[in-house]
């Protein structure tokens, strides 16, 4: 995420945070290379230029100059200013008091807003919320169907109208099934165009009045940089929405639509879209933000996508295990599986703090793939008891795995390694030396 951007400021910073001393002109010297970083990470000029300004005119005060760490304090103050730049602090989604709730969701064709509405339903859902989801998009081809599909994956109810039908006269009648449904909650994915059109604004301007959304949200593709900004600053002109929704942001993003959105339109972002699955979603906060972008992990998102792929009896169950060093290959199969429930390894390390300065660290997914085929072809008995893993036996998990024998013992070797260290640790614990918990 931003790596291009995150490496650049890097790079910037290198010649600050070396010295003991600063001057002005080292200063100066840096906040070019910054200015740069952010231009060619098409952020708008203007925000740019502003944001570079603010940086520079509180760098060169006798706080910083005078300090036994300057380098650090001038990364202190680009954090301070970036986070405020991106909004400040988060903007919670917030449902209005009516029942149902109104969602109304706008982009254009290809920002990716039909997988968000199937996103925001998961979301929504995981809270305690009964969403329903409406296709009001009657114009792009298997649109309501590709709604249908998502809505049956998450066994969500989806409100269809038929083909040609008016938008309006969709949306108003999910209203009235969710009222009979008990849906406390309709999610509205409106038709998008390829470009900013009349004929488009009207129609949300009337879905709008009919249904009296709490939210509006605009979504958005990071990937096309500006011109996602040109296209917030068009639907804000005729369309007040509530906050912007940045999807793409896994990919080859250069971040200059999250950098310049706020400071651009005044609107919020509310959600960011990080993956093509449906739980690759993540409220927007600036701060935590602000620290990708710097390289310093964001430790709090992590630990709540751990909470969320984590069941809180089998983490007590494991820590008791853990102390009794009865850990045992079935432990570590479900280790693995709540690991990928958070999401892509490559991700999860960028919010791990310092990882960036590691440089670009090749994460193999495929060699955890193979760990788990070889212990899914294992007996149950073989995966609490290795011991009893003669040569025979190894050679039939190897075929059962499509790997090798000496993939198989390398598994086994590094499994009773940090059986050995657990047990170090629980020794540790139990006289009081360190405190004990799950590895998540």
């Amino acid at each position: 995420m931003f790596d291009q951007l995150s490496q650049r400021l890097e790079d910037a910073f290198r010649s600050l945070t070396g010295r003991g001393k600063l001057t002005e002109a080292n200063i100066e010297e840096a906040m070019r290379e910054v200015r740069r970083a952010l231009l060619e990470a098409d952020v708008n000029f203007k925000v740019a230029r502003g944001f570079v300004e603010q940086v520079r005119a509180r760098a060169v005060g006798q706080e910083v100059l005078r300090s036994l760490t300057p380098g650090q304090q001038v990364v202190k103050i680009v954090h301070e200013e970036l986070v405020e730049l991106l909004g400040g602090e988060a903007v919670p989604f917030r449902l209005s008091g009516a029942v149902p709730a109104v969602v109304m969701v706008v982009g254009l064709q290809g920002s990716g807003k039909t997988t968000f509405c199937g996103k925001l339903a998961r979301h929504l859902r995981k809270r305690g919320k009964s969403p329903m989801l409406a296709a009001a998009d009657t114009y792009r081809p298997a649109a309501q169907e590709q709604l249908a599909t998502l809505g049956r994956g998450l066994d969500v109810p989806v409100h269809r109208g038929r083909e040609g039908a008016d938008p309006v006269g969709i949306a108003t009648s999910a209203l009235a099934e969710a009222r009979e449904s008990g849906a406390d909650v309709v999610i509205l994915d409106t038709a998008g165009r390829l470009h900013v059109d009349d004929e488009m604004m009207r129609e949300l301007e009337r879905i709008r009045e009919a249904t009296r959304p709490g939210e509006i949200l605009l979504v958005l593709d990071s990937m096309t940089g500006q011109d996602a900004v040109n296209v917030a600053t068009e639907f804000l002109g005729r369309l007040d929405f509530t906050g912007a929704v940045l999807t793409k942001l896994d990919g080859d993003t250069r971040g200059g639509a999250a950098v310049s959105l706020r400071a651009v339109t005044g609107k919020p972002i509310k959600f960011a879209g990080v993956g093509e699955k449906l739980d690759a979603l993540e409220p927007f906060h600036p701060d935590r933000m602000a620290s990708r972008i710097l390289g310093m992990g964001d430790v709090l998102t992590l630990a709540e996508k751990a909470q969320e792929a984590v069941d809180a009896d089998k983490a007590a169950k494991l820590e008791e295990k853990l102390r009794k060093q009865s850990f045992t290959l079935e432990d570590f199969q479900e280790q693995l599986t709540a690991l990928k429930k958070m999401g892509p390894l490559d991700q999860l390390a960028g919010m791990i703090p310092g990882m960036s300065k590691l440089g670009q660290v090749a994460i193999d997914e495929s060699a955890l793939r193979r760990v788990e085929a070889i212990i899914n072809s294992m007996t149950p008995q073989e995966r609490r008891d290795p011991g009893v893993l003669d040569g025979s036996r190894r050679k039939r998990i190897a075929r059962g795995s499509g790997s090798t024998v000496q993939d198989v013992n390398r598994l086994l070797k590094q499994f009773g390694s940090m059986k050995k260290m657990m047990k170090q640790v629980g020794k540790l614990g139990k006289r009081g030396k360190l405190p004990f918990a799950s590895p998540f």
